[in-house]
């Protein structure tokens, strides 16, 4: 009779496709096997009266990212991997960004120096091309792509990061070239860039001015222009954390017309709106980020696009500052024009429970739709999948029993990660990764880590065209 490493018995195994109530057998680090009255395993957990999905994969997070304004972001690898953990998630996908003037491959180099045996969850790289020189495009970029660098990210705003539409192009043209995938910040730079000025000049510069600079029309032009490049090329383009009506319209059209647009989305823009901006200056500070959160109407649209399947993927977009810091939120001082506030909150705890309350629980979306938005599609999206993103012989044993009947307050003291708030504070949520699993060992249990830093692995991504790039539509199916 076969003995497994790992046996998760009675729970409710729910998939992007299907669910069913069985044990999970796990031998080496796989699953190998499903089904009723599974062998003993060494290590046994009942998930009885529970839900037990794949772990999640948080596909846009940003850890210990060097920054050149002299910010420090809050959490590296190990804190960051931790409070992943414990929300569900048990592969993270972090940005190693390249400054101008910069090789691609150092950027890579170093960002391997920051992970190295601090992870508790599995990771994989995707890149910032902030500099796409001759050198990059033709042997750098190239060689990354075949070495499992597989996603990079362009930003169509931030002056030390931005590029221009031609850059644009020749990346998008390597991308098509190599099979690879491009995500896309699409915000209108000159456009944010005369509005700030315009609003500093006129003394407007407290927190809820940030929302004034980037009204939703300079995202709405931005996408636009993003999917243009996207049809002139035939190139599948990801839109990074959307935030509005009049993006979502632009990216509707763009599907509409058969084109290769892929969207995603981030709690921020589910379940905060620009009026946190003006609570109080201290609370404004916190939750600067970009694109903004809009307003209240602009929440109703996101949800329906979640449910409706223009957003594929599901992500934290966790960019954490602490705000009580001098190289954190107040990096320019504790009144700092809100052009000077470093961007971004935190998230990669959160993510899941979120939406699997307000959209699962609520009936908004299904718990299959919940899995592949969390899970699944980002596996698929940036070459992960099979191995990642599901429940399947074969595959990784990721595994996460969700307790889903739980009901708990968000409280900062309760999180792990390495910042003094959340923006969620007080929000009553149901739903719970009580015990969290990666390759079959147990990473947490009950909010308490189970495991040692470095365990985690690093991941090469394959391409998610190795189906044609044409399908790769079916592939997100």
């Amino acid at each position: 009779m076969q003995e497994f490493d790992l046996v998760i018995r009675g729970g409710v195994m729910a998939t992007a496709s299907d669910t069913q109530r069985c044990d999970i057998g796990v031998s080496d680090g796989k699953v190998v096997a499903m089904g009723e009255h599974l062998p003993p395993g060494r290590e046994e957990y009942s998930a009885v009266g529970k839900l037990v999905m794949p772990g999640g994969v948080d596909g846009h997070c940003h850890l210990d990212q060097p920054m050149s304004d002299g910010a420090v972001m809050a959490d590296n690898f190990a804190t960051g991997s931790v409070s992943a953990a414990c929300g569900g998630t048990t592969t993270m996908i972090p940005f190693a960004c390249q400054f101008k003037g910069q090789s691609l491959q150092a950027a890579v180099d170093d960002y391997h120096r920051r992970a190295d045996g601090k992870s508790v969850v599995d990771y994989a790289f995707h890149l910032i091309v902030s500099d796409p020189s001759p050198t990059v495009l033709s042997q750098e970029l190239p060689a990354l792509i075949r070495k499992g660098y597989t996603s990079f990210k362009v930003y169509m705003t931030y002056d030390d990061m931005k590029l221009n539409d031609r850059q644009i192009l020749e990346v998008l043209a390597l991308a098509r070239r190599e099979g690879a995938m491009v995500m896309i910040h699409a915000e209108n730079t000159d456009c944010i860039a005369w509005l700030t000025e315009q609003l500093e000049a006129a003394g407007k510069t407290a927190p809820k001015y940030h929302a004034f600079a980037r009204p939703p029309v300079v995202e709405r032009e931005a996408t636009h222009r993003a999917i243009s490049f996207s049809e002139l090329l035939d190139v599948p383009i990801l839109i990074v954390h959307v935030s509005g009506a009049e993006a979502v319209e632009q990216i509707r059209w763009g599907q509409g017309r058969g084109l290769k647009i892929y969207a995603e989305t981030c709690p921020q823009y589910l379940f905060l709106t620009a009026d946190e901006l003006d609570i109080s200056h201290d609370h404004g500070m916190k939750c600067i980020c970009s694109p903004p959160p809009r307003g209240k109407d602009n929440q109703k649209v996101i949800w329906n696009g979640l449910e409706k399947g223009l957003f594929h993927i599901f992500s934290s977009d966790h960019a954490a500052f602490r705000f009580d810091d001098p190289k954190g939120k107040k990096l320019h001082g504790e009144n700092a024009s809100f052009s000077k506030i470093p961007n971004g909150i935190p998230g990669l705890e959160t993510r899941m429970l979120l939406l699997f309350s307000e959209g699962v629980l609520t009936g908004r979306i299904s718990l299959q739709q919940f899995v592949a938005l969390t899970a699944a599609n980002p596996a698929k999206m940036y070459g992960l999948y099979p191995r990642k993103g599901t429940i399947a012989v074969g595959s990784d044993a990721d595994l996460v029993i969700w307790d889903h009947k739980k009901k708990l307050t968000i409280r900062n003291t309760d999180l792990h990660h390495n910042v003094d708030y959340t923006p969620y504070e007080g929000m009553e949520i149901t739903g719970w990764p009580e015990t969290t699993f990666v390759r079959g060992r147990l990473v947490q249990h009950a909010g308490v880590l189970k495991a040692t830093p470095g365990s985690g692995e690093f991941l090469p991504c394959g391409l998610p065209s190795h189906f044609g790039v044409n399908r790769l539509s079916d592939l997100l199916a």
